[in-house]
């Protein structure tokens, strides 16, 4: 049975990797994606759909840290723009 803690921490986990993507839209579309997938799911109450939904962010976790992997080994050439005024 998933209680709340491990829901807390696999959404900290997906939005910590997350924020390792170099490109920006990336970055900030897996944190949009992330919240959104977190609030629709956040009234399920059925311990089976609560677990089947647990399943798949741990699925999304997995795909994440190994996406950032290949991002991190062959970075983007140029920066983007909203890159270029964080900086």
């Amino acid at each position: 049975m998933v209680d709340k803690s491990q829901v807390i921490g696999l959404c900290r986990s997906l939005l910590r990797a997350g924020r390792q993507y170099p490109d920006y839209n990336i970055r900030e579309y897996a944190k949009r994606r992330t919240l959104d997938g977190f609030r629709m799911n956040k009234n399920l109450t059925d311990h089976s759909k609560v677990e089947e939904a647990y399943a798949e962010g741990k699925k999304q976790l997995e795909i994440v840290e190994r996406v950032v992997k290949v991002y991190s080994a062959y970075p983007p050439k140029t920066k983007n723009i909203m890159e270029l005024k964080l900086q």
